[in-house]
């Protein structure tokens, strides 16, 4: 399948460009793994249900899918599962609009953060990984 990425731009651009999409979600998931108790902790003071399913889910999909973006693999896939994953997280953990005013203008960054991810999830599930990337590789 064509992309847009390599019909218009160096394939240079789209590794960069998923590598630093990836990153927040690969240093994320690694955080969570190896602070797995304080993790479970603020899930559960932030008052999420089933926190021993969600936390290791959350860390597959952030680990895994932060890693399979950066190797450009099942990559579009991968950016709509991490779009739709964004969604419940944004709701659940930045509402912005239910805090103490001193907490709100940091919650409403990280809420806005997330939103502007689900955009750029969106445009590399669109646009696809680029030719530098093991989905190019697999359809050469």
């Amino acid at each position: 399948m064509k992309t847009i990425v390599t019909d218009t731009a160096h394939p240079a651009i789209a590794l960069v460009g998923r590598i630093l999409l990836a990153l927040i979600f690969i240093l994320s998931g690694f955080g969570k793994l190896t602070g797995y108790s304080g993790t479970a902790a603020y899930m559960t003071g932030a008052g999420l249900p089933m926190v021993g399913l969600l936390l290791p889910l959350t860390i597959l999909i952030e680990l895994g899918g932060g890693l399979l973006i950066a190797l450009g693999l099942f990559t579009r896939i991968v950016a709509i599962v991490m779009f739709l994953f964004l969604i419940p997280v944004s709701l659940a953990l930045h509402h912005f609009w239910d805090v103490p005013a001193a907490q709100a203008a940091v919650q409403q960054i990280q809420f806005l953060k997330n939103v502007a991810i689900m955009g750029g999830m969106l445009l590399l599930a669109f646009a696809g990984p680029g030719s530098w990337s093991l989905d190019g590789r697999r359809s050469r």
